[in-house]
């Protein structure tokens, strides 16, 4: 299984930005698993950002609730995350996971 994060960059603070996560090379069934998204600031743990669950329950940190939206798209093997509203305090590199596969990771910048 490949999971491809994209969408980083920098951005203004108040801004948005759309992380998306493509998996590929699996032969389950992809609305049956979870998939998450993390991020790892410098010097800090890793910190579960969102998380949709089978049946599209959603779970969000208590950080980016309210700001950030996760989505996913059966057809196209995609899990996305919105993220509005971003802070200085929400620029680290963004992961997502899927059961216990990972993705490479994208950097997100929020200037102040």
């Amino acid at each position: 299984v490949q999971l491809q994060a994209s969408g980083g960059g920098w951005v203004q603070a108040g801004g948005s930005l759309r992380l998306s996560c493509a998996a590929s090379g699996y032969s389950f069934e992809f609305s049956s698993y979870a998939v998450n998204w993390w991020r790892q600031a410098p010097g800090k743990e890793r910190e579960l950002v969102a998380g949709l669950l089978v049946g599209d329950s959603t779970i969000y940190g208590d950080s980016v609730k309210g700001r950030f939206t996760i989505s996913r798209d059966n057809a196209k093997s995609t899990v996305d995350l919105q993220m509005d509203r971003l802070k200085p305090e929400d620029t680290a590199v963004y992961y997502c996971n899927m059961v216990n596969f990972w993705g490479q990771g994208t950097k997100v910048t929020v200037s102040s």
